[in-house]
């Protein structure tokens, strides 16, 4: 019984966004605000909605919407790492010492999607101080290149990006 509850709830937040998106559109082409003609769409945008909705929203929309939402996350959270890699990078390089120990990490990754694995191997790449070298996706292991050892344990050690990419994707 619980399934034929959420497919039904699913189908009526289907019915409803098509609708709301159908009555958008049909304001935004038709640009005449009279009751005569919100009606007129408002009644051709529930008679699609009703008709049509499974080809605008899935099953697994709320799947979709959930890491929609964590990914919008996640991207804030990474433009928050790039511009602390920055100020480490910044730091290493104009330190009268130049404390730079560049070294090669491998590492392994439980990602197996590859939306997943090409999103964290952009996300090290796109980091200041990491670069991604080599991906074997088939046996989830990662080459890259760090200019010194903070940056590399924040892979080895923390794992924090992967935990965050995992968690985007539902690869938990």
């Amino acid at each position: 019984m619980g399934e034929k509850s959420s497919a039904k709830s699913g189908k009526g937040v289907g019915i409803f966004v098509t609708f709301c998106a159908m009555f958008l559109f049909w304001l935004l082409l038709s640009g005449i605000l009279d009751p005569i003609h919100v009606g007129a769409g408002i009644i051709c945008s529930a008679i699609i909605a009703f008709v049509s909705h499974d080809l605008l929203v899935t099953q697994k929309w709320d799947k979709m919407l959930r890491k929609s939402g964590r990914f919008i996350i996640y991207v804030v959270w990474e433009l928050w790492q790039i511009l602390l890699a920055n100020f480490d990078v910044a730091y290493r390089v104009l330190h009268p010492k130049m404390p730079i120990d560049p070294l090669v990490i491998e590492f392994d990754t439980s990602l197996r999607s590859d939306l997943a694995i090409v999103t964290l191997a952009n996300s090290i790449t796109l980091t200041p101080g990491t670069i991604t070298i080599n991906i074997d996706q088939e046996k989830g292991r990662f080459q890259v290149h760090a200019i010194a050892h903070k940056p590399a344990d924040a892979l080895l050690v923390d794992k924090t990006m992967q935990q965050k990419v995992a968690k985007v994707f539902m690869e938990e």
